[in-house]
């Protein structure tokens, strides 16, 4: 299936170790930048009580939650240690400075 890649932004939009949240039709995404210049792109809301992943704290490639401390794996959406759940993981393209997200990720909803 080919994807439907849409523009949102450019890198340095996003602060090393940070994110930003972009609204979709199918709701919040948070795209995050790695202290590496990795980008990736999750649902903006933990799977433990929905709190906003885009405003936790980034380290190496995983997220703490503000509300409750969980920790999401970046790459797989997890979480990680003893934490159970899961969000969607939403492919990303990096074009020279630019970021691209698809859609066609957002439209099928995670099991």
């Amino acid at each position: 299936m080919e994807m439907n890649w849409i523009a949102i932004g450019s890198l340095s939009d996003i602060p090393r170790r940070g994110a930003r949240c972009v609204d979709t039709p199918e709701g919040k995404v948070a795209v995050f930048r790695t202290q590496d210049d990795q980008v990736y792109a999750i649902d903006d809301h933990c799977p433990h009580r929905g709190g906003p992943l885009s405003q936790g704290i980034v380290h190496g490639t995983a997220v703490t939650c503000p509300l409750h401390n969980w920790v999401i794996s970046l790459e797989t959406g997890r979480a990680l240690g003893a934490d159970e759940g899961a969000v969607r993981t939403i492919p990303v393209r990096v074009e020279g400075e630019l970021l691209f997200i698809a859609l066609e990720a957002l439209a099928s909803r995670a099991a």
